[in-house]
């Protein structure tokens, strides 16, 4: 017993070290809150791993494989979600044109209202956290995950090829 309370208090030291922990831990509880909100509201049923597809759909709609692929889960898991969400009214299924075999998922009118509100709510959590953190550092939270993201998405961006001399003549 003393070899795992000794294991759980190195773990939690290290888990409190990294930042990326810490944004795993607030992102989820961030989610949570705000899931509970929109629940409180009597605002449908939407759980937690609903949400974890939303910021993959584009407004253009997309295709259930590449949502299974970003979210990590498989086809048939996003399936069963997607299902859900068509049922609330939030999500359609639309043909691909570029694959008339294939199928987008796509956003509904509603969807996009509760994307929406679904920012508002997010705003009221922010000003609750406001309150309890302090807007400064709240808004040095909002300045430092901005600027992150921007480094991780410019990471992501493919670098283009040098472009190839054309050969004297």
């Amino acid at each position: 017993m003393a070899g795992q309370d000794e294991y759980a208090q190195k773990l939690e030291k290290a888990k409190s070290a990294s930042t990326g922990q810490l944004l795993f831990k607030a992102a989820r509880l961030f989610n949570e809150r705000a899931v509970a909100k929109i629940q409180s509201l009597n605002q449908g049923q939407l759980r937690v791993a609903h949400t974890q597809l939303l910021p993959h759909i584009g407004l253009e709609g997309t295709r259930a494989t590449d949502l299974a692929k970003k979210v990590g889960i498989s086809k048939q898991a996003v399936g069963q979600l997607v299902d859900d969400l068509v049922e609330m009214g939030l999500l359609e299924r639309m043909a691909d044109p570029e694959d008339r075999r294939a199928q987008k998922i796509g956003f509904t009118e509603k969807g996009k209202q509760a994307l929406l509100h679904g920012i508002t709510v997010l705003s009221d959590i922010e000003t609750e956290l406001a309150e309890e953190v302090g807007k400064t550092k709240l808004k040095g939270l909002h300045d430092g995950l901005a600027a992150l993201i921007g480094a991780l998405e410019a990471e992501d961006k493919p670098a283009e090829a040098p472009k190839k001399k054309k050969p004297a003549r």
